[in-house]
């Protein structure tokens, strides 16, 4: 747990929640039984094992021989069923993990897949890969239900043949033991009641080796994932200033989720501590990208992004991530009260400069008329709060962090147009002295913008203050002539 909590963006970008869930759970809880319950059992047996060995060496060492000519028979039959079950074991894990994915997936979209009448659709898909992971468990099942009888009969064969030898060498006169038939016959009932202990552990660890094949199984995709190293976004020098001026600049920064698919484009731009920025332009234009390059979420590609003149790199996540505040537009809440998820920032802070905060946004009226106040619990992800209360929440949240550079994604698309206007002015006096970044749609954030930045396909296309790109007709202005159209229709 403590290693998920430290690997990169990317890693969550590329792994499915229900592969993730199912290394902590099961595959976990396999290497727990391996270690566990394997190791005992096994440790047991194989004592008692050896004891039974050394108690027949001693009473008969050429019966004892005998006993051990036939062993290797058993040793084939489990090396040919080990490779078997072995693979199965794998199989059946990520078969597993397919299906808690897809689970995880489901129980995340349930309010899509009604909206769209998909039960049906769904539950077919997922009918399939449970078959799939029935019918690999059914091959394990198989294999392991005629391996252990075949261990259980050469066992029995071995006891039979025993007793005809050693009887056929009693009424003979003796061999095994010496010429004298009662210590053969003694050497015969010992062997009797000592062969099980021979043997049995033999068939018992057959069926821990399964359990084991599970625990190796589990053990190779944990350790997979503890050997997934976070990306290094910290250089070996990296300082941990106490405070930041807040100045932002891109150097030709490029950037791309994925290699072969860029998303920036040589991208430049600077802005002074205390100016608030609007980021604007149509769907997959990077401005999302451009907000998480400033939190240092990723690293660019190539070309730097730089804090008060100094690399990302160079500065501490850590200290950086304490001077940055952040509310997106799809927010997430904790479980626990809404004190508790406001104070998530600050932990130290009392009541009272939550409060404060609350009252700064001119919404601690909405937050203490919920049914117990700010102690109201949340529920899960927020479930018992409306989308715009979870995004005052949030506002209080970065505000009571004090951050140098503010961040504002989207952060007021769910909260209706009086709420709007509420915090309108309160956000205009707490956003003055701090550098903040806003993604907005709505023209109320834009037009007070110090500058703004207008992104087409990853480029810089246009910059400036909203009158003067009004003025230029260019690009903004179309894209300001459209959204008025889509208000006034």
């Amino acid at each position: 747990f403590a290693h998920l909590q430290r690997l990169s963006m990317g890693f969550y970008d590329r792994t499915k929640l229900g592969r993730i869930i199912s290394r902590v759970t099961s595959d976990a809880e396999a290497v727990r039984q391996g270690v566990q319950d394997v190791l005992f059992v096994s440790l047991v047996q194989g004592g008692g094992m050896v004891v039974a060995a050394g108690v027949m060496l001693w009473y008969d060492p050429p019966l004892f021989l005998f006993v051990l000519a036939v062993t290797p028979i058993i040793l084939v039959i489990n090396r040919y069923f080990t490779r078997r079950l072995t693979r199965q074991a794998r199989l059946i894990q990520e078969s597993f993990s397919r299906v808690t994915a897809t689970i995880a997936e489901s129980v995340g979209g349930v309010r899509v897949t009604q909206g769209f009448v998909r039960q049906e659709v769904n539950a077919d898909l997922f009918r399939a890969l449970v078959r799939d992971h029935a019918g690999h468990n059914l091959v394990q099942s198989r294999l392991a239900g005629t391996q252990l009888p075949l261990l259980e009969f050469k066992s029995q064969f071995i006891i039979a043949a025993l007793t005809l030898l050693a009887g056929y060498q009693v009424l003979r006169g003796g061999f095994f033991a010496g010429d004298d038939p009662a210590k053969t016959f003694a050497a015969l009932v010992v062997f009797w009641f000592m062969i099980p202990y021979f043997f049995n552990p033999i068939r018992i660890m057959a069926t821990q080796y399964n359990t084991a094949l599970s625990a190796m199984a589990g053990a190779e995709r944990v350790f997979q994932l503890l050997d997934t190293e976070p990306e290094k976004l910290d250089h070996d020098d990296a300082v941990s200033p106490s405070r930041l001026a807040g100045r932002v600049e891109f150097d030709d920064v490029r950037f791309g989720y994925d290699a072969d698919r860029p998303v920036l484009h040589g991208l430049s731009f600077a802005t002074e501590p205390g100016q608030t920025v609007a980021l604007v332009g149509h769907t997959g234009s990077g401005k999302s990208t451009v907000i998480k390059l400033i939190c240092k979420f990723y690293l660019p590609t190539a070309g730097r992004v730089l804090i008060d003149g100094t690399p990302t790199p160079n500065l501490a996540t850590a200290a950086l991530m304490q001077r940055v505040g952040i509310v997106l537009q799809s927010n997430f809440l904790f479980t626990g009260s809404v004190l508790d998820n406001i104070r998530l920032g600050r932990p130290d802070a009392t009541d009272e400069q939550v409060i404060d905060a609350a009252r700064k946004l001119d919404c601690l009226d909405l937050l203490e008329a919920l049914p117990h106040g700010l102690d109201t619990e949340v529920g899960e992800k927020g479930g018992s709060l409306s989308l715009g209360q979870r995004q005052l929440v949030c506002f209080c949240r970065a505000m009571l962090a004090d951050p140098t550079i503010l961040i504002l994604d989207e952060a007021t698309s769910s909260v209706d147009t009086l709420t709007e206007a509420r915090i309108q002015k309160a956000l205009e006096v707490l956003l003055a002295g701090r550098t903040s970044f806003v993604v907005a749609h709505r023209l109320s954030t834009i037009r007070h913008a110090d500058k703004v930045l207008v992104l087409d396909h990853g480029k810089l296309i246009e910059e400036g203050p909203h009158t003067d790109l009004l003025a230029r007709g260019g690009t903004y202005a179309n894209l300001y002539r459209q959204f008025i159209h889509a208000t006034e229709a």
